[in-house]
C-alpha cells in the first residue's frame, strides 16, 4: 500500500529481518503469481501422466527463479519500502527487468503450453504468436529500444513520481518493467517458438550493446545532484537512514553493479546455448554421415557381390579390398555347400534306418 505524506506512516528502519518478514502482499500480484504457478505445474503433471519427460531444470527456473524473483520484487519486504527508499525501488527494477525474465524464459512456458493444450488451444496460441501485433512487439529491435529508452524516460521525467502517488500506476509500473524485460530477453534466450528467431552471434551482439545501458543509467543517477521525485521523498519526513540524495546514489550504484552482473549472466546463458546448439548440430551431422556411409557401404557390397558371381572369385585380385571381399564371399558359399551336404547325408542315413 502506498504511503501518505505523514511521518507516522513511514515504516520503521529497514533491517534484514524486516526485509524477510514485513511483506506487503498485493492481492492482484499474489493471485497472478499463484495462477501462473498452478498452470505451469498442471502442464508438467499432464506431460508426466502421458509418459513424456519435462526437464526439472526448466520447472525450477520458471517457478523458483522467475516467479520467485517477481514475488520478492512485488510482494516481499522489499515492496514495503519501495516507495520510501529509492534504493529499494532500484532493487525491484533489477529483479523485474533483468533477473525474472531470464528465468521465466529458461522455463519455456510457451513450449510447455503447446505440448499440453488441446488442439484448439494450440491453434489459438499459435495464432496469437503469429499475429501482426505479436510480430511487431516481439521484434528484437522493438524490445531493444524499449529496454534502453524506457528507464531513462521513467527516471528523468515526472512519470516516476506519478507512479509513487498512485497505487494503480505503481502496479502498472511493475508490470511494465517485467514486460520490457521479457520483450528484450526472450528473443535473446530463444527457447520458446517466437515469431523471430535470432542466430546466436546476433544474440551476443544485442547483449553486449544493450545491457551496458543500464550501467550507464546507474552512473547517470549516481552523478545526479538533485533528487529524483524530490517532492515526494521530502514530504515523507523520514527520520532514519541517509538523506534522499544519499539513498538515490545508493540506488544508482546498485543499478550500475547489478547491470554488470546481469550482463555476465546473460552472456554466459547465450554462450552455453550456443555451444549446446553446435553440439546438437554436430551430432545430427554425424548421424547423417553415418547413415550415408551405411547406405554407400551396402551399395558397394551389392555391386561387388554381383560382380563376383558373374566373373568368378579371382578376377578382382588386382584390387586388395575387392580380393578380400571376394575371398570372404567364397568362404561363405563353401560353408553353405558343406552344411547342405552334411544335412543331405544325415537325412539319407535316417531313411536307411
Amino acid at each position: 500500500m502506498l504511503l501518505a505524506h505523514l511521518e507516522a506512516d513511514v515504516p520503521p528502519p529497514l533491517t534484514a529481518l524486516r526485509l524477510v518478514t514485513d511483506w506487503a502482499v498485493e492481492p492482484v500480484a499474489a493471485c497472478v503469481l499463484v495462477a501462473l504457478a498452478g498452470l505451469y505445474l498442471a502442464g508438467v503433471r499432464r506431460l508426466s501422466r502421458r509418459g513424456d519427460r519435462w526437464p526439472v531444470a526448466r520447472s525450477v527456473s520458471f517457478l523458483a527463479g522467475g516467479l520467485g524473483s517477481v514475488a520478492i520484487a512485488a510482494i516481499s519486504g522489499l515492496a514495503a519500502y519501495d516507495d520510501v527508499l529509492f534504493s529499494a525501488h532500484m532493487a525491484q527494477h533489477m529483479l523485474l527487468t533483468m533477473i525474472a525474465p531470464v528465468f521465466l524464459a529458461l522455463g519455456a512456458p510457451i513450449t510447455l503450453a503447446l505440448r499440453t493444450l488441446p488442439m484448439d488451444g494450440r491453434r489459438r496460441l499459435l495464432a496469437v504468436l503469429h499475429s501482426r501485433v505479436a510480430r511487431v512487439m516481439m521484434h528484437p529491435l522493438v524490445g531493444t529500444f524499449l529496454f534502453i529508452a524506457s528507464p531513462f524516460v521513467l527516471y528523468f521525467s515526472p512519470i516516476y513520481e506519478a507512479t509513487l502517488r498512485s497505487e494503480f500506476w505503481h502496479v502498472v509500473l511493475h508490470g511494465h518493467l517485467l514486460a520490457v524485460g521479457c520483450l528484450f530477453l526472450w528473443p535473446v534466450l530463444g527457447l520458446d517458438p517466437l515469431p523471430h528467431r535470432l542466430p546466436h552471434l546476433l544474440r551476443l551482439v544485442l547483449v553486449f550493446i544493450t545491457v551496458p545501458f543500464h550501467a550507464f543509467l546507474g552512473v547517470a543517477i549516481l552523478s545526479q545532484n538533485s533528487v529524483i521525485a524530490g517532492h515526494w521523498y521530502a514530504g515523507l519526513h523520514r527520520t532514519w537512514g541517509g538523506t534522499p540524495l544519499a539513498d538515490q546514489h545508493t540506488g544508482g550504484g546498485l543499478l550500475w553493479a547489478a547491470g554488470e552482473i546481469a550482463s555476465l549472466l546473460l552472456v554466459g546463458c547465450v554462450a552455453v546455448q550456443w555451444m549446446q546448439a553446435d553440439e546438437r548440430e554436430a551430432q545430427r551431422e554425424d548421424r547423417r554421415l553415418d547413415r550415408l556411409e551405411q547406405i554407400d557401404r551396402r551399395g558397394q557390397l551389392d555391386r561387388l557381390g554381383g560382380r563376383t558371381t558373374e566373373t568368378g572369385d579371382g578376377e578382382n585380385a588386382e584390387d586388395p579390398e575387392d580380393a578380400a571381399l571376394a575371398a570372404y564371399n567364397a568362404r561363405l558359399r563353401a560353408l553353405s555347400r558343406r552344411s547342405t551336404t552334411r544335412a543331405g547325408e544325415a537325412a539319407a542315413a535316417r531313411s536307411e534306418q
